[in-house]
């Protein structure tokens, strides 16, 4: 049975964009059980295309428009994956170097490193949101549910359309029992990427839940 965590208040202030201090979020001490499974989160691919050149807002902003108007899911895709190489782009050698290491440190289960590392790049590239997102996504693992949420807040004031953020803070809202504000978090999140996989079967489930079936 699911458990319902004290989060209500934090929920509604990150489902409606609000800013919030990240000391603000619950002083959860990480679980020592083993991390759960994180490929149920939307995560960037493995191989990405190399990151356009140019003015970056203006090409992802083009990117966008482009998702929202695929015809397939195919095109979908590739659309997607160059935003991801967007995110992906740090624009600092050190934070490429650190994040290598994030990677290891995840394929070796050390999750604590990998979240060490992920802080390191945070305090030197504060705008890089994929670090944010990276270390949500552990969090998450270990079921530190008020710091994922807090790091989703992060990637969330630099770049409201994360997708990939917005369906995780969804998993996380409908884990710990706030139906209503996954709902809103995955509506979101398709409103912006509308060919996202299993996402509209959380809206429909959480829908038919909150909101009653249609007579």
């Amino acid at each position: 049975m699911r458990h319902r965590f004290p989060l209500a208040g934090l929920a509604a202030v990150l489902v409606a964009g609000t800013a919030l201090s990240p000391a603000s979020a619950p002083a959860q001490a990480p679980t020592e059980e083993p991390p759960a499974a994180t490929d149920k989160l939307p995560n960037p691919p493995d191989k990405l295309p190399k990151a356009p050149k140019g003015d970056r807002a203006r090409n992802i902003d083009f990117l966008f428009d482009a998702l929202k108007a695929a015809p397939d899911a195919d095109i979908a895709k590739q659309v997607e994956n160059r935003i991801w190489a967007i995110w992906l782009s740090s624009g600092s050698d050190t934070a490429d170097l650190l994040m290598s290491r994030v990677k290891g440190a995840i394929e070796a289960k050390d999750t604590r490193l990998a979240i060490q590392l992920l802080g390191s790049i945070i305090d030197i590239r504060p705008d890089y949101i994929e670090a944010w997102n990276r270390r949500a996504t552990l969090f998450f693992a270990l079921k530190d549910y008020g710091r994922a949420m807090a790091d989703i807040q992060e990637v969330l004031n630099r770049e409201p359309r994360h997708f990939g953020a917005l369906a995780g803070l969804g998993m996380i809202l409908e884990e710990v029992g706030e139906d209503k504000q996954a709902l809103d978090a995955y509506r979101k999140a398709l409103a912006v990427n509308p060919h996202m996989q299993k996402i509209p079967e959380h809206v429909k489930a959480l829908t038919e839940k909150v909101e009653g079936r249609d007579i």
